[in-house]
């Protein structure tokens, strides 16, 4: 007895688990066909604006950086970092002890070359006219061959005595005046006008002249009445990019302000970070001018620039949460690769399902892509939700629509 009621509860047992299982699979079958809350929109023309976003410093359209090409010591220094300056404005002197001697040897061995090349030319005059005299005395007979030409070869050398003498008159002459130069460097004057934006140095401080080698750094002045965003721009932005674009550029010092700018330089060479490694990234340095100043902007300061590329008015679009790149129907691809890519699609709705449908796109903003095929003023296709769109949905599948509140299918991107 006792056997067959554990029997009989064995068969119970076995039968419940299978019911259960064959329940699962009955649901499992049936929710690839259970309706998919989503939300649509109608397909309408608006004007996008293609922008990239890049990030960067603010810096001024002309920063002179100052050495002197003399060495010594800082005696006098009149201005102060923060000074407006005007070009030719006296700026500091240099000690010019060095610088004046070395001027006054040199005015010395001019005047000595000088001296020299007088006393050729006169000892030249003198073997010419000999030469002249000796000549004309052998054309009548007076003089023999080997006279004239022993007048000749005096002649030759107190020329070419003079010549030299007259080399060396030039080359010492030509020393003085660089030692003059040298000496009108030891006082340095604006290049430009503009502000000192970075003072070295002070008073009692030796320096190193550019004559010598790279030289010290003295100050730099830059000219803030025209200021540029300086950003660096992803490889894969910077072709989208072209001088004369428009841009606007907030600053992160002046949050109630945002400067409006245009790109005046696009760099060639790249900008390498974390080389050799996974997170190599590949910049390119984007000079943007602002066109609008603000006394409160300074070199240094952080920025964020929107830059617009492209605008294209009166096109069809669609919201970017509605477009993704799905396998069509029967396509047994798994990977992409650039000769076969799934093909871009959108869903469209009609009578409560989904109909797949693929695009072709153009620019977009941060909220609409242009669609330039595939679809018509008007439709009605589903823009969400994002896992609805990119997951779930297939061609065919039943949805139902969820109306949000406040929602409006009309009006233009931003």
């Amino acid at each position: 007895m006792d056997t067959r009621r554990r029997r009989r509860r064995r068969i119970l047992i076995v039968g419940g688990i299978f019911a259960v299982v064959l329940i699962i699979a009955i649901v499992l079958a049936r929710g690839g066909s259970e309706e998919v809350l989503v939300t649509v929109e109608t397909v309408q023309r608006r004007t996008i604006t293609q922008t990239v976003s890049a990030a960067g410093i603010i810096r001024p359209e002309t920063e002179v950086k100052m050495s002197s090409e003399a060495s010594g010591e800082i005696i006098a220094l009149f201005v102060k970092e923060g000074d407006t300056v005007r070009s030719g404005q006296l700026l500091l002197r240099i000690k010019p002890d060095i610088a004046q001697t070395q001027l006054e040897q040199f005015a010395a061995a001019a005047e000595a070359a000088t001296m020299t090349l007088q006393a050729a030319k006169a000892e030249w005059e003198r073997a010419r006219d000999e030469f002249q005299r000796v000549t004309e005395l052998y054309r009548r007979g007076y003089a023999s061959q080997q006279e004239l030409e022993q007048a000749r070869a005096l002649h030759e050398q107190a020329f070419g005595r003079y010549k030299a003498a007259t080399a060396e008159a030039e080359r010492a002459r030509a020393a003085y005046r660089q030692a003059q130069l040298q000496l009108a460097r030891t006082t340095l004057y604006a290049p430009i006008s503009g502000v000192v934006s970075s003072l070295s140095v002070e008073v009692g401080e030796k320096v190193v002249g550019t004559a010598q080698m790279q030289g010290t750094e003295l100050l730099r002045i830059a000219d803030l009445s025209r200021m540029t965003a300086v950003v660096e721009v992803n490889e894969n932005d910077i072709a989208l990019i072209s001088l004369g674009d428009t841009a606007e550029i907030s600053v992160d010092a002046l949050p109630e302000r945002t400067f409006r700018g245009v790109v005046q330089e696009i760099a060639h060479s790249p900008k390498v970070g974390r080389v050799g490694t996974q997170d190599e990234v590949v910049n390119y340095e984007v000079k943007i001018l602002l066109l609008e100043t603000d006394p409160r902007l300074r070199p240094g300061m952080s920025c964020n620039a929107e830059i617009r590329t492209e605008t294209r008015s009166n096109v069809l679009a669609v919201p970017l949460q509605a477009v993704t790149v799905r396998l069509e129907e029967g396509d047994t691809t798994t990977t992409f690769s650039a000769r076969k890519r799934p093909p871009t699609v959108v869903f469209v709705h009609e009578k409560g399902r989904a109909r797949m449908v693929t695009v072709e796109t153009g620019i977009s903003d941060r909220n609409y892509i242009e669609i330039r095929k595939g679809i018509t003023e008007g439709t009605e296709i589903i823009s969400g939700s994002f896992h609805a769109i990119t997951r779930l949905l297939r061609d065919g599948t039943p949805v139902r629509i969820q109306r949000v509140s406040g929602a409006s299918s009309s009006g233009s991107s931003p």
